[in-house]
């Protein structure tokens, strides 16, 4: 059973920065996309949630307070020199069994989160929601972290990698066993974490849930107009 969650939300977001000062807290449909994910992993059946904190902590500390799921806040020291897969571990201590891991400025659907739950493989030290709809609209082609699979495994994966035949969602079950390779990795990324793990890391498609990486001025104007702006 999956009931804790991790929202990576202590990036700088300067590709956002003229549209919110912080990232997670960028206003669609009258919501900061941080509550937006909390909402939606409280409706898939998440209890509890840890948020790493690192660019404007307080204020994204402060949003916790009207939270809709009951959430507590990490901070990352070195939130400005290191891959997020650093904020990864400085949640690890609550990573003691299958846990989700999002990143706190997308947008998703809680199906998305069920399918994923449902779908993945209870030994699996690592799942990631993928999406194998090329070319859609929502997607940043320059920017989106790419994945090849073959079947469930995962060949490869980053936002350079030229053949590919899915995308990363930005939405993961993890264990203990991802942040014990992140440990082997000199300052890594996610992405390093699941490089690192090779074959036993596992995709889950997960179909025609919705999900978008609220990154830029033109990703946060289409979560306006397809989520609504209140």
């Amino acid at each position: 059973m999956v009931e804790r969650a991790i929202l990576l939300a202590a990036g700088a977001g300067t590709r956002l920065r003229p549209a919110a000062a912080v990232k997670p807290l960028a206003s669609v449909a009258g919501r900061p996309l941080l509550h937006h994910a909390l909402a939606t992993l409280a409706a898939a059946g998440i209890r509890q949630a840890t948020v790493v904190t690192g660019h404007g902590a307080s204020e994204v500390t402060r949003a916790l307070e009207a939270a809709p799921l009951a959430a507590e806040a990490v901070f990352n020291p070195a939130w400005e020199s290191a891959p997020n897969g650093v904020s990864c571990l400085a949640t690890s201590h609550r990573i003691e069994g299958p846990t989700l891991l999002v990143m706190a400025d997308h947008l998703f659907d809680a199906l998305l989160v069920k399918r994923l739950i449902a779908g993945r493989s209870p030994e699996a030290p690592l799942s990631l929601a993928v999406d194998r709809r090329l070319g859609h609209p929502w997607v940043d082609e320059a920017d989106v972290t790419r994945v090849r699979t073959s079947g469930r495994a995962i060949l490869g994966i980053g936002k350079g990698l030229l053949v590919y035949d899915a995308y990363d969602t930005g939405v993961f079950v993890v264990t203990p066993r991802f942040t014990d390779a992140l440990r082997t990795l000199p300052a890594p990324s996610v992405s390093d974490g699941v490089r690192a793990l090779g074959a036993a890391a596992e995709a889950v498609d997960t179909g025609d849930a919705r999900w978008l990486d609220v990154d830029d001025p033109r990703a946060l104007a289409l979560a306006r107009r397809d989520w609504g702006e209140a």
